[in-house]
């Protein structure tokens, strides 16, 4: 199956070229989950500020290197090595440290040079935050710790797509399982995703072997090594322990928490709007305004705007917008739209801003009465690739899997696989975390794959 045909036969298309195209993508994400009551965690599930702590310890030393690298920028070699001194470590500790802090969000590169993301700067205040980071890397297991590269590569993607059928084991079990146990279901389950894939057995001849099961193959002998190598990333960043012995494995209260919310498909984590909306800053005002439906966030705008100075509430809201959450983004130009004519020369002003840049063409396209549906040259090919992934970025962080997954409709390009080669092409600094945010979220095991494996040669290619 392709993965055009995954999707069914309709392209992706760009739904809607205009600046409200982010926000509301973004808005849909806070205010499905928000009309849901979030289902009650189960009994044994631990409390999420306790959650919250476990993940803080498990990320010690990537909070340590990512605050360290606001000052210093992307470290190179020498400057691992300096960064191992100055904290005390090992460099190859640094190295992974890097990794781990960047999968989670705590880092992003732009143009060369690291500058921390906005759960960094989150981390000691919001659990939702913390916790939002660390499933980012949860999700992202298989690359904060690689497989051997001896391994086949198409036997390392059976395993981590059977590794969910594993988790889930663990996770009803409570306690620990036998890893030989462990090996039998993984055994199973790459067998069943062989068989989905309809993979047929041939003999000496060249001719199918009616109703066998064929010949092991070669690399199934590679089985426990990969289970192995699966455990042990898991255990890595904090989902599970193993018994010294290695005979045994258990979640940890995390890797509980974390296959309970995969199983319900919720939000992992909720944001409340906050009040005072009006005396409140841009970035705290738009949070507040993000759960409301279009029609009130619109009065609060008008109610903020008419607080203060427009001149210096534009410019405050701009400011929001060059923030690392993508949603504040998209809902600052939707409020930008309140101030009108007036915000037209800050807007224009930071047109040479790649960050800002196709935002505020949409918004002025708007101010300009031009109709988007009929000047489809606002935007760039590679500008409206960006936007995709800004707005993807914050679906991912605020949002549910499934919105993920109907967003992917949204995307300009025919296929996925051109989609996967311009979004990996844009250089957006979320790139990875989207894609394996997507990755995760899919139905679809062929088109899921192809995203993963496009993260980890991203994630690879910039690290």
């Amino acid at each position: 199956m392709t993965a055009r045909n995954a999707r069914g036969s309709a392209p992706l298309r760009l739904v809607r070229k205009h600046s409200q195209q982010a926000a509301e993508s973004a808005r849909r994400a806070v205010t499905d989950r928000a009309m849901r009551p979030a289902p009650k965690p189960p009994e044994g599930i631990a409390p999420a500020r306790t959650l919250a702590a476990h993940a803080r310890r498990t990320l010690t030393g990537a909070t340590r290197v990512a605050r360290w690298a606001q000052a210093v920028g992307t470290p190179s070699k020498v400057a691992a090595e300096e960064a191992a001194e100055q904290l005390g470590v090992t460099s190859a500790e640094i190295v992974a440290d890097w990794a781990r802090a960047r999968l989670a969000g705590l880092i992003e590169l732009h143009g060369g040079r690291a500058r921390p993301g906005w759960r960094l700067r989150a981390w000691d205040s919001d659990d939702g935050a913390v916790l939002r980071g660390w499933v980012a890397l949860f999700d992202a297991w298989s690359f904060a710790h690689p497989a051997p590269e001896t391994q086949s590569a198409e036997t390392v993607a059976e395993v981590i797509e059977a590794m969910p059928q594993l988790l889930a084991l663990l996770h009803l079990t409570g306690g620990p399982v036998r890893e030989p146990v462990l090996l039998d279901i993984l055994r199973q389950r790459v067998a069943e995703i062989r068989t989905e894939r309809c993979e047929v057995p041939y003999g000496d001849e060249g001719l199918p072997v009616p109703g066998g099961a064929g010949p092991v193959r070669a690399d199934d002998a590679a089985l426990p090594g990969l289970l192995d190598w699966a455990l042990t990333a898991f255990a890595s960043v904090g989902a599970l322990v193993r018994a010294a012995e290695g005979e045994e494995s258990t979640l940890t209260p995390l890797g509980h928490w974390a296959v309970w919310t995969k199983i319900e498909q919720i939000c992992v984590a909720a944001q409340s709007p906050a009040g005072g909306n009006i005396e409140a800053p841009a970035a705290a005002m738009l949070r507040g305004c993000a759960g409301l439906t279009p029609r009130p966030a619109r009065a609060e705008y008008r109610a903020w705007f008419a607080a203060r100075p427009t001149a210096g509430a534009v410019a405050e809201l701009l400011e929001a917008a060059r923030g690392d959450d993508a949603l504040l983004r998209g809902l600052a130009f939707e409020a930008l739209r309140v101030a009108g004519a007036a915000g037209e020369q800050a807007v224009r002003g930071v047109l040479g801003e790649p960050v800002l840049r196709p935002y505020a063409l949409l918004w002025l396209a708007e101010q300009e009465g031009v109709d988007p549906e009929d000047a489809p040259g606002v935007l760039s090919r590679e500008e409206a690739t960006w936007l995709w992934v800004d707005t993807a970025a914050a679906v991912a962080d605020h949002g549910e899997g499934r919105l993920l997954v109907r967003h992917l409709d949204s995307a300009l390009q025919p296929t996925v696989p051109e989609l996967l080669a311009e979004v990996r092409a844009v250089g957006h600094p979320r790139t990875v975390q989207v894609l394996v945010a997507l990755a995760a979220a899919h139905p679809d095991p062929a088109l899921a794959k192809a995203v993963r494996k496009a993260a980890f040669e991203v994630h690879v290619g910039g690290a």
